[in-house]
């Protein structure tokens, strides 16, 4: 874990240089909203605008760029991962801006909001049902935020995605969890 730490690390500091900082996203973004859960790699959310910056800072310390298209990239270092989703849609933008500083095991840093990560694991699911682990995070996103989340926030991206039966089940869920 200490590796992963560090290499959390390195990578906030490495992207400090672009125009606008990343904010952690995935698996070790959700400790800082009171979910643990085991993760091999950091996942960020980047502006689009800084792409070329963050291709370039990434490879300048030892990261290999495995995919990279307009929306998502994906670096390998030995066997560190580190996922990129490009924001360039007024929503991720918006998360993006709105990323408040965190205090977490690995440092202060920028971490989207728990509404945000929930909209980023719905669409995850969406775009591969197979991601059972997405479903289980907002799950857990929901009992541990419970009566914090703005839900308006959260329903507006599971009607989005034509999914508000889910968001339901999960809801009735909380409700009869006596936790």
């Amino acid at each position: 874990m200490a590796r992963l730490f560090d290499q959390v690390r390195e990578a906030f500091a490495t992207l400090s240089a672009c125009a606008t900082p990343p904010a952690l996203i995935g698996g070790l973004a959700l400790a800082a909203h009171r979910v643990v859960r085991a993760t091999r790699d950091v996942d960020l959310l980047a502006d689009a605008a800084d792409a070329r910056d963050v291709d370039r800072l990434l490879l300048a310390i030892g990261y290999q760029c495995i995919h990279r298209s307009e929306d998502v990239a994906n670096y390998v270092r030995g066997d560190e991962g580190l996922d990129v989703l490009f924001a360039h849609r007024p929503a991720a933008l918006r998360l993006l801006k709105s990323a408040a500083e965190r205090i977490t095991a690995m440092g202060t840093f920028k971490v989207v909001s728990a509404e945000g990560l929930i909209g980023f694991k719905l669409q995850a699911v969406i775009n591969d049902p197979t991601r059972r682990q997405d479903i289980e995070d907002i799950r857990a996103l929901l009992r541990a935020q419970l009566g914090q989340l703005d839900m308006a926030e959260v329903r507006a991206y599971f009607v989005l995605f034509d999914r508000r039966e889910l968001l339901d089940e999960l809801i009735a869920e909380n409700a009869n969890d006596p936790l």
